[in-house]
């Protein structure tokens, strides 16, 4: 008798143990505290304040006759604008910046020192000539009008900047090699201190296009060749500018 009840009792304590097992596991379970993440912070009242790298093509226009350009005239510029949004989207903005220029411009308008009389300035046959080229450096102050399609979720988005700039020459020189001779002309003062230009740079995310034209001349005004043609240049620069956040 005793060995039939042995069985029944074995299997008692065997469910009351995985009893008290599912239990205690519900039980630890319902401690577990639910995760916290981070809250992520969207800043609505976002700027699209940047540092801008800009190469450009230098080219002269309102030239005078017979001056061409040769070789590749290259610039470079380099700054910070600072953006200051004026509708609620923050679409539209206004912005102001510091800015660092090199321009450089091979031509046949050849400068060079007469003993006694000052600067000459002649359009020159490149057949008569080695080479001939003006250089110039400058600090840039732009101020622009912005439009975008930007958000603060994104960072690629279709802008239309147009400004105006305001440039002051530090310093400048142009060099002559006619062969036989070379004439180096720094800190010409018939160069305006003071260049003025509009521009207009447009495009999609890192690529846009960059085109600044001159108000005013290159030279001051009243400035003749030897052979008395007007010097009335103006610059013009096209190319590339990209915006680093």
């Amino acid at each position: 008798m005793k060995n039939s009840l042995k069985p029944k009792y074995d299997m008692r304590i065997l469910f009351s143990c995985l009893f008290l097992l599912s239990f205690f596991n519900v039980f630890s379970q319902g401690d577990v505290k639910p995760e916290i993440k981070p809250v992520v912070k969207i800043d609505s009242l976002y700027r699209e304040d940047q540092f801008y790298f800009l190469i450009t093509y230098n080219l002269l226009t309102q030239i005078p006759q017979g001056l061409k350009q040769n070789k590749f005239s290259a610039g470079l510029s380099g700054g910070f604008l600072r953006d200051m949004p004026i509708n609620k989207k923050r679409t539209v903005a206004i912005a102001a910046g510091l800015g660092l220029s090199y321009q450089n411009y091979y031509q046949n308008l050849t400068i060079s020192q007469v003993p006694n009389a000052g600067l000459a300035y002649e359009v020159s046959d490149y057949n008569d000539i080695k080479s001939n080229r003006y250089r110039q450096y400058l600090v840039d102050l732009p101020i622009e009008f912005r439009w975008r399609n930007s958000t603060y979720e994104s960072y690629k988005f279709w802008r239309i900047y147009t400004g105006f700039k305001v440039s002051y020459v530090l310093s400048n020189k142009s060099v002559l090699d006619n062969g036989e001779e070379s004439y180096k002309v720094k800190n010409n003062p018939d160069i305006n201190k003071f260049q003025y230009g509009v521009y207009l740079a447009a495009g999609y995310n890192t690529w846009n296009v960059y085109i600044n034209y001159g108000l005013n001349t290159l030279f001051k005004k009243d400035l003749k060749t030897v052979s008395g043609q007007n010097i009335d240049v103006r610059t013009l620069n096209a190319g590339l500018i990209f915006y680093i956040l």
